[in-house]
């Protein structure tokens, strides 16, 4: 009997493989499935069963791809009309040798979302565990505002969920959800990647909310993000997403060869680090570090068209790659041959964005220079402090709220660090809005220097 847990960086994605008895299951794996396929082989065992919790919306599942290479079964709730695999409700069981499953129907998060009790019938009937999806996370539970019209039925659903289905399974459960820290699904998930369903009921935040229709109130009146590219990924996941035989392999562009691709239609994403962007860059590219590729890169990149990678050094290149597949880009046609240095010598025309230190953005604050001062991190961030005259418009929404920033006067970003800030002064350069400039250090500098800081709005 095995279990392994498998961590998907930048969208915070957990999904499981175990098995008996030379069988297996995967719960919501990821596009690129070889890990899965290693896996199972040093195992000994051939995966049978491919379980997905839900629809899931921030990422390309890759249970179609799995089961064209294993001749593995695909399951998910009945309630929603998938173009494949098998539907299931609550009751229905599965077994693996000494492994049973048991689907629970949970909705709340969507419409169909399942939890899957395990047990080890070695031992006993009684359940072991049980993946939970996006209906319950450790320290926090899942998003309900997929439903506006219907806000108040499906906190509802996921307050009976978790109370009347989830819970009750028993303390000592051991709990395996679909995502970790980081996620947008949800704001407070801790970082520990371990719980139990009585840890949780005793120290959840939001499992303190016992009472219906508080829990209720609670997720109505919550704000989350809805990132542009999850539509894409919806409709990947419930008709099938294009099959990914290989990963993409982009390929070496001399300095001519890039710009010219460019021309043509292809969007320049340089993943190098925030100060190297700052310092240097190809005109009208985008920076989309790579530690915040696949969490950004749907919102600011157009589906269907091609993409040229700009790295600080080739190793970079397989990450990106893997990073951008699970989100849904499969045209990474190419990458700059000996980055921004031949560029540079090649006799191209390159760029970059003036950075401002703390102490000099807080004399312009203390001198009322006329600027705007644009604070890209999310509201519950600004609202637990944030520089004077700031205005908030959430890094992933700049695309939509151009006209929140005024044109025509000095622009300056800033975030926590300063990464999401350079991103943010990229994107707005290439929309034509100069002068902008960027605050490297941002917020967590700020903690250094005698800033005047405001809380709440």
């Amino acid at each position: 009997m095995f279990m392994k847990t498998l961590y998907t960086p930048g969208v915070a994605q957990l999904s499981y493989i175990f098995g008996d008895d030379g069988q297996a299951a995967v719960i919501d794996p990821r596009r690129d499935v070889n890990e899965y396929l290693e896996i199972a082989h040093r195992q000994g065992a051939r995966i049978t069963h491919i379980f997905e919790t839900h629809r899931n919306e921030d990422y390309v599942i890759g249970s179609l791809e799995l089961a064209r290479r294993t001749g593995a079964e695909i399951y998910h709730g009945s309630q929603l009309d998938f173009h494949y695999g098998n539907p299931v409700n609550e009751g229905d069981e599965f077994q693996l040798g000494n492994v049973k499953l048991k689907v629970l129907h949970t909705p709340g998060h969507t419409l169909e979302s399942i939890s899957i009790v395990y047990s080890d019938v070695a031992f006993s009937d009684d359940p072991l565990g049980v993946f939970t999806g996006d209906a319950l996370f450790i320290g926090d539970v899942g998003r309900t505002d997929f439903y506006p019209e219907r806000a108040e039925e499906v906190a509802g659903m996921l307050y009976d969920s978790i109370f009347q289905k989830l819970l009750p399974l028993g303390e000592h459960l051991l709990l395996w959800p679909a995502h970790g820290a980081g996620s947008v699904c949800g704001s407070g998930i801790a970082e520990r990647s371990f719980s139990t369903l009585g840890y949780e009921r005793k120290h959840n935040p939001v499992l303190q909310k016992t009472d219906r229709e508080a829990f209720i109130r609670f997720k109505v009146n919550e704000e989350h993000f809805l990132p542009p590219y999850f539509r894409q990924m919806e409709k990947y996941n419930l008709e099938g997403a294009p099959p990914l035989d290989r990963l993409p392999i982009p390929q070496p562009l001399s300095p001519d060869e890039f710009a010219g691709a460019a021309e043509g239609g292809m969007l320049m994403v340089d993943i190098r680090s925030p100060e190297a962007y700052v310092g240097a860059h190809v005109p009208k590219s985008y920076s989309l570090p790579l530690e915040m590729l696949p969490a950004y890169a749907g919102m600011f990149l157009a589906y269907g068209q091609p993409l040229g990678l700009i790295v600080e050094e080739y190793s970079q290149i397989d990450e990106a790659v893997r990073g951008l597949t699970r989100i849904g880009y499969d045209q990474i046609v190419g990458f700059l041959a000996g980055g921004l240095h031949a560029w540079e010598t090649s006799g191209q025309r390159y760029d970059r964005i003036e950075a401002i230190h703390i102490t000099d953005l807080k004399q312009r604050l203390d001198n009322g220079d006329d600027f705007t001062l644009v604070d890209v991190r999310s509201k519950p961030e600004f609202e637990s402090g944030h520089l004077r005259t700031a205005v908030n418009v959430y890094l992933g929404d700049l695309p939509l709220k151009l006209e929140q920033i005024p044109r025509g006067r000095p622009i300056t970003t800033y975030c926590r660090s300063g990464d999401r800030a350079t991103v943010a002064a990229a994107f707005l350069k290439r929309q034509g809005m100069e002068p902008v400039e960027v605050c490297l250090g941002s917020m967590s500098a700020c903690s250094h220097v005698q800033c005047l800081v405001i809380v709440g709005e």
